[in-house]
């Protein structure tokens, strides 16, 4: 959610707040310690939180304790990475296996081409397949890869659509919808972005006739922030014609999607071959890690014989964590087991099941807000322009970013959070989450009635009507 140019609440009179405070003393003292050594007190925004942080001590299959030994069901599932859930043993005993070996070698060793095989094994569009270290090197290394193939400067984005950090990716995601740069990135940088609203086909072919020049369009295919701006099959299929007819690189962004909503991401969903997909989370087991794959001629740049007999410069890439061993056994052992069990199906069931359980919470409740999603993900709509909306009417592509993504007050949106964790929830920001493999009944009852019980600590403090 974007709270950008909203002042700081005050937060002194609130029973959550301060119910909070008083689980959570061990958070508050290294808060108070990172706030001397992170900018904000923190290592990454997603972890932003009035009054401070939750500090996790350790965790285990679908939960975690803090450091004063509170126990949670989780569902920020290492930002997406963790179908498994925390410490899978099998991923667990072959990381420690490793540890053994050696974490970095410098040189190449058998458990990358054991992970690349599985990668182009279980993804239908992987010819070739390039490791990196992140999710945000993997789109900034399609972008260039794209823009190298084709020679055109341009990139098309889709407004709300995360794909990382870098340059040509950290504006219109949750401000500067206007193609404006965010501070620190070059004008001239912005200017060979293009951006376009997600769902709509004849913009999208407006867009690209207008710009000639665009190297590549890139798309999270199940829409903007793990579908909290749902994309629908017509338009990815739409948008697979559009783009090559027109010499035009598609991207899809399967950073989260990859090997989630199914073991061949959302592309074997949809049955839509993009040219190159990016991954990174669940593709290294939990460990830092990142792909970009597709089709052969154009990973082809970064293959020195094959750019030579070509006759063209090669693309330059290095990174010196890229197939780390570590990496490389965590995720080819998880990837053997999304290729070879029904985990995808599991999160996908435990999901759906959670979104009608909260949905009965608001309805019993009365309160006009949505919780709607697809695969294993769960999106909670605080309706903050109160709207008449529904969950099937998002789903179905009715709205857009705009109300979608609208700024959520900031006391609400940290109030909901602060009341799930004190009774033992924590979701992520958005607000929602992703489900894993592993998460149970019990834990389908916790949430639920911690989702009631927040709701009525929201109405007494006059957040909800």
């Amino acid at each position: 959610m974007n709270h950008e140019g909203e002042t700081i609440v005050n937060f002194s009179d609130s029973r959550i707040v301060a119910e909070y405070r008083r689980r959570t003393p061990g958070s508050a003292e290294l808060a108070k310690q990172a706030a001397a050594v992170f900018p904000g007190g923190v290592t990454h925004d997603g972890r932003i939180l009035e009054p401070y942080p939750l500090y996790v001590d350790r965790a285990a299959g679908s939960r975690k304790w803090d450091v004063d030994g509170h126990e949670y069901v989780d569902y920020t599932g290492g930002h997406g990475a963790l179908l498994l859930g925390h410490n899978h043993p099998r991923v667990v005993e072959a990381v420690h296996r490793q540890l053994d070996r050696g974490t970095h070698f410098g040189s190449c060793h058998a458990a990358e081409i054991r992970w690349g095989e599985w990668v182009e094994r279980l993804v239908p569009s992987a010819e070739r397949v390039r490791f990196t270290s992140s999710g945000t090197e993997a789109t900034m290394m399609a972008m260039r890869l794209a823009r190298a193939f084709t020679g055109k400067p341009k990139v098309l984005r889709f407004l709300g659509h995360f794909h990382g950090w870098h340059d040509h990716a950290a504006f219109g995601v949750g401000s500067h919808f206007d193609g404006t740069p965010t501070p620190g990135v070059l004008a001239e940088v912005a200017g060979n972005v293009v951006l376009a609203p997600p769902g709509n086909l004849a913009g999208t072919r407006a867009v690209l006739d207008q710009h000639p020049d665009i190297a590549a369009a890139i798309i999270e295919p199940t829409g903007a922030s793990w579908g909290q701006v749902p994309v629908l099959k017509d338009f990815l299929v739409g948008l697979r014609e559009l783009t090559a007819q027109r010499g035009v690189q598609l991207i899809f962004d399967e950073v989260i999607s990859g090997f989630r909503c199914a073991p061949g991401g959302a592309q074997e969903c949809y049955d839509v071959r993009p040219d190159l997909t990016t991954l990174a989370k669940i593709l290294a087991g939990g460990l830092p890690g990142g792909a970009v794959v597709g089709r052969k001629d154009i990973l082809d740049a970064l293959d020195m014989q094959q750019s030579a007999a070509s006759g063209r410069e090669k693309v330059p890439h290095q990174g010196t964590f890229n197939a780390n061993p570590l990496s490389a056994v965590a995720g080819a052992t998880t990837l053997e087991i999304v290729g070879g069990t029904d985990v995808c199906q599991r999160a996908n069931d435990y999901a759906a099941r959670l979104r009608e359980e909260l949905s009965r919470v608001l309805r019993d409740d009365h309160v006009p807000w949505a919780v709607y999603g697809s695969f294993s993900g769960f999106h909670i709509f605080t309706n903050p322009q109160k709207l008449d909306i529904t969950a099937a009417d998002i789903e179905a592509g009715k709205h857009d970013y705009r109300v979608l993504k609208a700024a959520v007050p900031r006391s609400l949106a940290t109030k909901l959070r602060l009341g799930m964790m004190i009774h033992g929830v924590e979701i992520f920001s958005w607000p929602g989450g992703p489900t894993s493999a592993v998460h149970t009944d019990d834990d389908l009852r916790q949430t639920a009635d911690a989702f009631r019980r927040t709701l009525k600590m929201l109405r007494e403090e006059g957040e909800i009507a």
